[in-house]
């Protein structure tokens, strides 16, 4: 099996930085099916939207409209940890933001059921 727990949230003043960590445990060969690695957020209210993911083979990633050129995703293969670099945060980037893997049968998608492997969340409040 295989967990993923998120670190790295908490509170920010509007335009400043956090940068997000995931660690992931478990099984190597399963970890080795993962083609795929996510960032979902959700604010109260609203639903989980995913706003960054990136393929592992070929490397290509993906970048929601709202955090474009604001938010890196990166991993660390030796660390295994997924990475997310926020920078100029916004009010509006206030949610739960958790992390995903998609592994075998699953793959890049859009919404949380795509990946097979999700964690528990770290909460980001940014303020005014």
């Amino acid at each position: 099996q295989v967990q993923l727990v998120e670190s790295g949230g908490g509170s920010v003043q509007a335009g400043g930085s956090l940068r997000l960590s995931c660690k992931y445990f478990g099984t190597t060969y399963i970890i080795n099916t993962f083609n795929c690695m996510a960032w979902f957020r959700q604010a109260p209210g609203k639903e989980r939207e995913e706003i960054a993911h990136f393929y592992i083979t070929p490397y290509t990633t993906y970048y929601a409209d709202s955090v474009k050129g604001r938010f890196t995703i990166s991993r660390d293969n030796a660390k295994n940890t997924l990475y997310l670099q926020m920078n100029s945060l916004k009010p509006e980037d206030t949610a739960m933001y958790y992390c995903a893997a998609a592994g075998f049968g699953h793959s890049c998608g859009g919404v949380p059921d795509d990946y097979n492997y999700r964690g528990q969340g770290t909460q980001v409040t940014v303020s005014s």
